[in-house]
């Protein structure tokens, strides 16, 4: 297949770390804009990109993009599109989208735009008069900002953050892309020991296990792109195959999850068994108040209460100043705290010696992270 333009959608804040991952992956042209990350490859990268991407939200194929003011504009730009090198006759091509700051702002008369758009075009390639769509899924999604519209595809069926091991959650559970990201910008190494002191459904831990193991987040879970006819099913053998053959398995990691609340515990622990790393990781029941690493060194990776789902604002602050207590400075010791308080570090006690800014959902958040 000829080479193929792709768009990352993503977390505002990790598309530095999903260039840098593509990049390692062969991904050629990768360019990073706010919210999303483009690249070039072939059926191959496709595979391997859904399989590999550790960050990423899900992978979409760019059709094509053009400058749309009206409806008559959007018609006429999604008809010109190359359809036809996707979709076949009994193809089914659902349309979804969204328009910021645009002309066209109205998403369902969107949506009908293109659907008939692209069904003139398809009519007039295949020479057939309407299309049943019962074939496999080619789920069309559109974005148009600042009047500028991108039409995709979307590879990848369930985001790529639903790796398959957490079924179950507490009650404001982190995304797994996003666990995985505080991993790495912490610089967590397979060497490493790892602790999240109010652990939640587990995620950081289990998402830093299977960074150590340097374990594909996507090897054991399907796509919709599995059904095309344009990736042959022995890519994704291989891509899978190549991907196993990465992992390590000289790793001397460990991680060590608690919180106050059982049922918590209780669903880390089998979230821990189903992403395949419970020999690698221990969840207790314990306070913050109670927090003490039992190595000598110590990889400290957490996202305590806000306030705005969880905790009220006076019990956020308390817990703060409590970590302020517990994360203690010293060789070998590093902690990262991601929290939307923009006075976490009064709160906390000291200046970070560097932050980041990062989305959790909507919510925008720093992550703090202490070194010295």
């Amino acid at each position: 297949m000829d080479t193929i333009r792709f768009v990352v959608p993503c977390l505002l804040g990790v598309e530095g770390l999903i260039a840098e991952e593509l990049r390692d992956m062969g991904a050629e042209d990768v360019s990073a804009e706010n919210g999303r990350v483009l690249f070039s490859g072939d059926a191959s990268t496709l595979a391997r990109a859904n399989i590999r991407c550790r960050y990423a939200e899900r992978i979409l194929v760019l059709v094509g993009s053009f400058e749309a003011h009206s409806f008559e504009d959007l018609f006429q730009g999604t008809k010109a599109l190359p359809w036809e090198r996707w979709i076949g006759k009994t193809d089914r091509f659902p349309v979804k989208g969204y328009s910021l700051n645009s002309d066209l702002f109205s998403v369902s008369d969107c949506q009908s735009i293109i659907k008939k758009a692209v069904v003139e075009r398809l009519k007039t390639r295949y020479q057939i008069p309407w299309f049943e769509e019962s074939g496999a899924l080619y789920q069309l999604q559109f974005s148009i900002m600042k009047n500028v519209a991108s039409l995709m595809i979307d590879t990848s069926g369930r985001g790529l953050h639903k790796r398959g091991y957490r079924p179950e959650s507490n009650a404001a559970p982190l995304k797994e892309t996003l666990a995985a990201a505080l991993c790495r910008i912490s610089q967590l190494r397979h060497y490493h020991q790892l602790y999240d002191p109010m652990c939640g459904s587990g995620t950081i831990v289990i998402e830093g296990a299977l960074m150590a193991l340097n374990r594909a987040p996507g090897l054991t879970r399907r796509f919709t792109a599995e059904s095309w006819r344009q990736v042959p099913r022995e890519v994704w053998q291989k891509e899978r195959d190549a991907a196993k053959a990465l992992e390590r398995h000289d790793i001397d990691f460990h991680g060590y999850g608690s919180d106050l609340d059982p049922a918590a515990v209780e669903v880390a622990k089998a979230n821990a068994r189903r992403a395949g790393v419970e020999d690698l990781v221990a969840f207790t029941v314990r306070d913050l108040r109670d927090f003490a690493p039992v190595t000598p060194t110590a990889t400290v990776i957490t996202n305590p209460p806000y306030g705005e789902r969880l905790l009220d604002a006076d019990a956020a602050v308390a817990l703060c100043r409590e970590m302020g207590r517990r994360f203690t400075p010293g060789r070998g010791k590093s902690y990262t705290v991601i929290t939307a308080d923009e006075e976490f570090e009064k709160h906390f006690g000291r200046k970070a010696d560097k932050r980041r800014k990062l989305y959790n959902g909507m919510i925008k958040c720093q992550a703090y992270m202490f070194f010295k």
